[in-house]
C-alpha cells in the first residue's frame, strides 16, 4: 500500500502546485520532463523483464496474452469504460452552475487518467504480491506532474481525484496480496519481467510517443505467466 499512498500524496502535491502556480510553469519545462520520465520508465521496464529466468516464459506469456487481450477487446473497453463514466458524469451535470461543472470535469477527467491503465493496475499488483512499490512510485510522479497542468486548468476538482487513487489502487493491492499468497518467487519474478514489457510499452508509446502500443492488450500475459510457470512446476519441468 505505500506506492498507493505515495501516489495519493504526489497528486495532492502537484494539484496544489498547479493551484497556486501551474500556470508559470513553461510548457517547454514540462514536455521535457515528461520525456525523461519516459526514458527512465523504458530502462525501467528493460532491467524488469532482464529477471527473467527463461526467455520464452515473457514471450508465450505475451503472445497469449495479446490473442486474448484483443479477442476480449481490452484496449477498447478501458477507453469506453471512460467515456461512459465521463458521460454519466457530465449528464448529472446539466444545469449547475459553471463552478461546479469545473469541479466534476477536473475530478473526472483526472481520475479516469490516473486509475484506468494498465501502470496502475500493474504496479498495484507488483507492490501487493511483493510489496516493492518502485512501479507506481514513478507512476507517483508522472501523475503528480500531470495534476499540475490539470490543476491550472480545471480547479480544485483534481485533488479529490486522489482520493479514487487510492481506494482503487488500494484495492487492487489487497486482492493481489490474498490471491498471491503461495505463488511462489519463481512465478512473481516471471509475472514482473512480463510486466516490464508493458513498461517499456509505456514508455516508448505513451511518454515518449514514438508510436501508440495498445499495452491494455497486453494485460492477460500477467496472469499467463503464472500459469506458465505453475504448470511447469507440476509437471517437474525445469526451466
Amino acid at each position: 500500500m505505500i506506492g498507493t499512498l505515495l501516489n495519493f500524496a504526489l497528486i495532492l502535491v502537484g494539484g496544489l502546485i498547479g493551484l497556486v502556480a501551474g500556470k508559470r510553469i513553461p510548457l517547454r519545462f514540462r514536455e521535457t520532463l515528461i520525456s525523461g520520465l519516459g526514458l527512465f520508465t523504458f530502462a525501467y521496464g528493460v532491467s524488469l523483464f532482464a529477471k527473467t529466468a527463461n526467455l520464452l516464459i515473457p514471450l508465450v506469456s505475451l503472445v497469449l496474452g495479446i490473442i486474448v487481450g484483443e479477442a476480449l477487446k481490452i484496449e477498447e473497453r478501458l477507453d469506453s469504460l471512460g467515456v461512459y463514466l465521463k458521460s454519466k458524469f457530465d449528464n448529472k451535470s446539466e444545469g449547475t452552475e459553471n463552478s461546479s461543472r469545473r469541479f466534476i470535469d477536473g475530478f473526472v477527467t483526472t481520475s479516469l487518467l490516473f486509475c484506468i491503465g494498465p501502470m496502475a493496475i500493474l504496479g498495484s499488483i507488483q507492490d501487493g504480491l511483493t510489496g516493492n512499490f518502485q512501479m507506481l512510485a514513478i507512476k507517483s510522479i508522472l501523475d503528480g506532474l500531470a495534476s499540475i497542468a490539470f490543476a491550472s486548468s480545471l480547479g480544485v476538482g483534481v485533488l479529490f481525484s486522489a482520493g479514487m487513487v487510492l481506494v482503487y489502487q488500494g484495492a487492487i493491492s489487497l486482492m493481489a496480496r490474498l490471491a498471491g499468497k503461495g505463488l511462489g518467487d519463481a512465478a512473481i519474478l516471471e509475472m514482473t519481467a512480463v510486466g516490464g514489457l508493458l513498461l517499456m510499452g509505456i514508455g516508448a508509446g505513451n511518454l515518449l510517443g514514438l508510436k501508440k502500443i495498445r499495452t491494455g492488450s497486453f494485460l492477460p500475459a500477467l496472469f499467463f505467466a503464472v500459469a506458465i510457470v505453475l504448470l511447469l512446476n507440476w509437471l517437474g519441468i525445469a526451466y
